[in-house]
Order: structure tokens, then C-alpha cells, then sequence
């Protein structure tokens, strides 16, 4: 059976495909992260690819680990970070290792396993939110679609997400229930048909 980090592997990878075809003049771009435009989206990716490749290696405790900053090339950078959190995730005992994640919360911490799928819905995601900023279409791998909807379907809905610093907006309503992907990006707060909102 193909673990979870092998699924993150393809679901960064066709991240990068996706950000590599983003230029200069993409940049300014809006994001259905509505507060970011790509290059801010893709800042945090970087960051967070940086943060999670860090609490791999056992340093994810430090805050710096997960700082946001902003790049000269944004997408250079977002190459750069997916390899790193490639190379963090393919060591032999990553599953087995302990996760320090303080975005989560002071103090949080989760089995490599459980924080490799937080990587992998938030680059689901994040792949999509890129796609849709460049006007490109998105299809979710079919290896991904059972493992995806466990990990979305795990994430709690409700007053939580409303915080500032929620990763998920509240979820919306699915206008495609067949649509696996729909389903992901409703639960976790996208509307399916951005730009257009969900009625």
C-alpha cells in the first residue's frame, strides 16, 4: 500500500508543475485566498513546505522554521521549498517521528503519519488554489481522492474557522456532490466554481 508520504510526494509535485508555469506577470493575480494575490499565496506555500520540512527533522518548534518572507523570484523559491519538504518526508523513519506543529496551537505536536496528511490536503489545496488563479485546470490524481477526503472530512467545521489564523474558511455548500474535489474544497471553505461564490 503506498503511504502518506508518497502521496504528498505526487501531490507537491503536481503542485510545482502547476507554479511553474506562473511568470512575473502572474504575480499580482488574485487567489481565492482572498487576502493573498499568488505571489502572498505562494510565500506561505514556501513557508510552510520550510515549516513542515522542519518539524521532519525535528526543529519544528522554532518559530523561525515557519516564517514567511518574501522572495525575489516567488516561484524559484516555491521549487526550492517543495524539494526540501520532498527530501524532509523521504527519510526512512519520518512516519514513525514525532511532529512539533505550532501553527496548530502552543505546544501541538502530531505522529508523522497524521502531520505528513495535513501536508498533503493543505498542497491538495493550495495546488488547486494556484490552478484557479492562473486559469488552469486542476485534476485531482485518483490515488489521492479516498486518502484526500479522510483528511478534509477529519478537519472540524464550525466557530474555530471563523478565528483569525484558521487555516479553512466555515465549509460552503458542495454545488457538484459527485465531484470528489468539490467535496474537498467545499468542506474546506473554497467555493468549487471560484471566482463565481457559492449560492
Amino acid at each position: 500500500m503506498t503511504n502518506i508520504a508518497d502521496l504528498d510526494r505526487k501531490a507537491v509535485a503536481y503542485s510545482v508543475t502547476i507554479v511553474s508555469k506562473a511568470t512575473a506577470d502572474d504575480l499580482l493575480r488574485p487567489t481565492p485566498c482572498a487576502d493573498w494575490n499568488l505571489a502572498q499565496l505562494l510565500a506561505h506555500m514556501s513557508a510552510q513546505h520550510r515549516g513542515f520540512a522542519a518539524a521532519a527533522r525535528g526543529r519544528g518548534a522554532d518559530p523561525s522554521a515557519w516564517r514567511v518572507t518574501t522572495a525575489a523570484d516567488p516561484v524559484a523559491d516555491y521549487l526550492a521549498a517543495a524539494a526540501d519538504v520532498d527530501s524532509a518526508f523521504s527519510e526512512s523513519d519520518v512516519l514513525q517521528r514525532v511532529f512539533d506543529l505550532p501553527e496548530f496551537g502552543s505546544g501541538f505536536t502530531a505522529p508523522g503519519e497524521q502531520a505528513i496528511g495535513f501536508h498533503l490536503i493543505d498542497y491538495i489545496v493550495h495546488g488547486w488554489d494556484v490552478a484557479r488563479s492562473l486559469d488552469l485546470p486542476y485534476e485531482l490524481d485518483a490515488e489521492l481522492v479516498e486518502p484526500a477526503l479522510r483528511v478534509a472530512r477529519a478537519v472540524p467545521d464550525g466557530e474555530l474557522r471563523t478565528q483569525a489564523g484558521s487555516p479553512f474558511a466555515p465549509a460552503v455548500p458542495n454545488p457538484d456532490g459527485a465531484d470528489p474535489l468539490a467535496e474537498i474544497l467545499a468542506w474546506l471553505g473554497r467555493s468549487p466554481n471560484w471566482p463565481d461564490p457559492v449560492k
